[in-house]
Order: structure tokens, then sequence, then C-alpha cells
């Protein structure tokens, strides 16, 4: 069972419905003994970086979440706000405090030209950097749904934990990775085929097993589209 955490501040519906279209049982939680049971955990988010921690920290969470991903090595994805709460700190309204498993922080999108406009939203190509097994089957270009204001920008020697980027008239992190640590900024679950590859890759890293052994006419990649897929020929 895959842990998806709900604070509050997550797209979960799309999130469970794309897990489900892959036909993988989820369990939408905030209850520690849940995440100690789980096999994976995947913390989503839209929203303000600032409130999204403090309702991590109102939960308890925080402890448990550096102790089932830190220390026992379970599997992580972050969506989105799920990515830029790893790094330390975000000057998004302020400067708030993040988990800190990331030297870095998130700062405003600035493009160097006005034609690309904030928030970056809508889909874009991603520049796959480095072997990740969360992009295996996509290719070099895949591409993905998009939607914030802000983004990480890791210190010099993170560099190396940075798997993809985009362009926005300013190159973007759009994913990371160390270890069974996974941190993506875009959101896989509107993102139709691709995002479902995605979801399917971190699935199998998951032991969960074959992400298409339940597979039906309400499930697999031609789904994405019913559960929570941008609507957008690509």
């Amino acid at each position: 069972m895959i842990a998806i955490i709900d604070y509050g501040a997550g797209n979960l519906l799309s999130v469970v419905n794309a897990f489900k279209a892959l036909g993988c049982p989820t369990r939408v939680t905030h209850d520690r003994a849940e995440l100690a049971r789980s096999r994976a955990i995947v913390l989503p988010g839209v929203g303000a970086f600032g409130a999204g921690m403090a309702k991590l920290r109102s939960l308890d969470l925080i402890g448990p979440l550096g102790e089932e991903v830190l220390e026992k090595g379970k599997p992580y994805l972050g969506i989105c706000l799920g990515l830029q709460f790893l790094v330390q700190e975000s000057l998004e309204h302020g400067c708030h405090q993040g988990l800190g498993w990331l030297p870095g922080t998130v700062q405003p999108i600035l493009p160097s030209d006005p034609r690309f406009r904030v928030p970056h939203m809508g889909w874009n190509d991603v520049q796959v950097v480095r072997p990740c097994p969360l992009f295996s089957g996509l290719g070099e270009a895949p591409v993905f749904y998009f939607v914030h204001s802000f983004q990480v920008k890791l210190a010099p020697e993170a560099a190396d934990r940075v798997t993809a980027n985009c362009w926005h008239g300013t190159e973007i992190v759009a994913a990371v990775q160390w270890g069974k640590i996974f941190g993506v900024q875009f959101h896989p679950e509107k993102s139709q085929w691709f995002g479902l590859k995605l979801l399917s890759n971190f699935i199998r890293l998951t032991g969960e097993g074959d992400a298409y052994a339940q597979e039906t006419p309400d499930s697999g990649f031609g789904a994405a589209r019913w559960f929570g897929g941008a609507e957008c020929q690509i």
C-alpha cells in the first residue's frame, strides 16, 4: 500500500485516481501508524509553501516523515509542493523553513524573456539530464503539466541530484532524486500518458508489483483523461 499524505493542501483526488488507473492500492492519511505500515509515501501539494509546512507541523508529520524516509529508506515521491518542501527554506511570502533534506531554497520564477508568464502553467517539455528510474521508457524529452510560480534552486553541492530540467524563460528544476527520494515540480496526475508512465515506474520501485496487473477498461494509460488528466492534445 502507498500512503498519500492528506494535510489539506494536496490535489488528492487526482493523485488517488491516477494510482487507481494503474491498479495500485493507496491510503489517504495523515496517521503516523499508517505511514509506518505503508511501502512508500507520496506527498502532493498545491498552494503556499509556508501554509503547507505549517499544516505538516500541526499534524506532527515532520518527525514521522524523516523516520520513514530518511531512516528506514522508504520510497518517497514529492509532487509540486512535495518537491519544494525538501529544501531548507522558501522565500515565498516571507521566509519559511522546509524539511531541510536538500540544501537549497525556493525562489520566485523570474523569466528572462517577458513572453514567458508567471505562473508557469501548462504543458512543457522536460529534459532528462541524468539517469533516473522515474523516467524509464519516457525518452529524453517527455511532456508534463506544470502549475507553479516558485521554483527550487539547489545549492551547488546538490547539483548532481537534479535529474530533469525545463525551460520557462529560465531553467527550472523539474525533478530530483537521491536514493529512493524523488521529487517532481510538475503534476504527473494531470499529465496523461506521460504522468501515468512515471507513476507506474514509481510503483515498481516500491515493490507493489506490476503496475498493469489489474488493468481493466477503467484502468491503464488509456484512462488518464478520465482520472484527472489535463485535457490537452500532446
